[in-house]
């Protein structure tokens, strides 16, 4: 810094030596002042950049982009069910602010309630039949992993598998495989050759009795065209308020299916109008259910506020999977039933993640616009118009997935296996995480959500 200085004091000093001896010389002096300037510019300090370069390393993988102007701000709940582990994981540095301790394993779906709580789907430890997604135990616990409550439904005949939600009344709904017996389903004339056979069933548990004090069963609402001299015979296309149990879909034939037929593994409740939405892997479908029968009416056709009892209120996604000719396609294997409330965009609409198995191997997530009433016609498209949809190139998980909106507008997508995909209503991608987990679903919770204040975290 010292030589710098006398140098600059020689050189102004020679400059008005000169000017003095000959002021005309303009081209002189322009060229003594740049010197300076340039001498003055190295003395600066170099400013240090303040800006996040992406990609970056976190706890649990690495977030690719983030956009902050775009991407809403928060955390996103984790479940990985590779390592059986539930966090609350910070955006913009991908680290866990908050992590759960687990009894059992995951039995898939797991969400922060806005008391502080976890509504848990978990698997027993010694199961007495097991597919994909199962479970047996639903916990409610709280913020330092203590266990709140607990209700068990497992054993040789049924399961709680996948889904649990909670109502508004404290009620927990959950989704059940029902083991059939082989009498059962000769007298149905079930075609298919496994075993044991296992249908599906919802339940809902009184928390503070533990009493099961309503139930639907797919059972009850059993179609068959193979043999007119047996139950439940009738022609399936004249009859789409009804389930065939002889719909054999891609996965039979190439995936043992080990007798879960239908696979539910996940569904949405309606509050305003009552209805369960339920996702149904093998059929590639959503079957709407009145939740507003009686256990007597859920067993028949009629009662209800639809006056259809336990019949299907509404079905869509896959015509084929009740011989209709009429409308698309939409539906390859699906998953998250998820309705848009709360006054997020598409507030009306649904979100479903269809996972694309077959010959695409694409995932796509559509939006799609519900009807202001149900109307399940025969020979007719029951198909739901496509509002939105997002996918692109690689974008595949065969299992598991799902999609989320945002306050803002954005799509919080799990990919199941690889992480997550935050994209704006312009299909950007403003924030994406990759890890190596198998990421059952993830939920989205703005820094000012009730639920945090639980959690003892404090906002970046």
């Amino acid at each position: 810094m010292k030589v710098a200085f006398l140098t600059k004091f020689m050189g102004l000093f020679f400059l008005s030596f000169f000017l003095a001896c000959s002021s005309d010389d303009d081209s002189v002096v322009d060229e003594m002042e740049q010197e300076e300037e340039i001498i003055i510019e190295e003395e600066q300090e170099p400013e240090m950049s303040t800006e996040v370069v992406y990609p970056i390393e976190g706890e649990t993988g690495t977030i690719l982009v983030n956009n902050i102007s775009l991407s809403q701000e928060g955390y996103v709940l984790v479940n990985d069910s590779s390592d059986d582990r539930v966090y609350l994981m910070e955006k913009d540095s991908a680290l866990i602010v908050h992590e759960w301790q687990l009894e059992f394993g995951l039995g898939n779906d797991v969400e922060l309630l806005a008391d502080g709580r976890l509504l848990a789907s978990l698997g027993v430890k010694t199961p007495d039949f097991n597919f994909g997604g199962f479970g047996g135990i639903i916990q409610l616990i709280n913020p330092d992993s203590s266990v709140d409550w607990e209700f068990t439904y497992a054993n040789e005949e049924h399961m709680i598998h996948h889904d649990v939600e909670m109502l508004p009344s404290g009620n927990i709904l959950a989704i059940v495989w029902d083991l059939r017996s082989t009498e059962e389903l000769d007298a149905i004339g079930y075609s298919g050759e496994e075993e044991k056979i296992y249908t599906e069933t919802i339940i809902e548990i009184n928390p503070a009795t533990n009493e099961i004090v309503w139930k639907w069963e797919s059972w009850d609402h059993i179609i068959q065209d193979v043999d007119d001299s047996m139950l439940r015979f009738g022609v399936i296309n004249e009859h789409p308020e009804l389930i065939n149990i002889n719909y054999i879909d891609v996965l039979r034939g190439t995936v043992e299916l080990d007798g879960d037929i239908m696979h539910a593994n996940g569904f949405d409740y309606d509050e305003e109008n009552d209805l369960i939405y339920m996702t149904i892997n093998n059929f590639s479908e959503v079957w709407v259910i009145d939740h507003s029968t009686t256990v007597a009416q859920a067993k028949t056709d009629s009662g209800g506020s639809y006056g259809k009892g336990g019949d299907l209120v509404y079905r869509f996604g896959n015509p084929t999977a009740y011989d209709n000719t009429f409308g698309e396609r939409l539906f390859y294997n699906n998953h998250f039933p998820n309705l848009l409330e709360n006054d997020v965009p598409g507030d009306g609409n649904i979100l479903v993640y269809v996972n694309g198995n077959g010959d695409s191997k694409q995932s796509v997530v559509y939006e799609l616009g519900l009807p202001s009433s149900f109307n399940l016609q025969v020979n007719a498209s029951n198909e739901l118009a496509i509002i939105w949809s997002y996918t692109r190139e690689g974008l595949y998980a065969p299992r598991v997935s799902g999609a989320i909106r945002l306050y803002n507008g954005n799509t919080l997508i799990t990919s199941g296996t690889s992480g997550f995909i935050e994209v704006s209503n312009d299909k950007e991608v403003v924030w994406e995480f990759e890890g190596d987990g198998f990421y059952w679903r993830s939920y989205h919770y703005n820094l000012n959500n009730e639920a945090i204040s639980f959690l003892n975290i404090k906002n970046p």
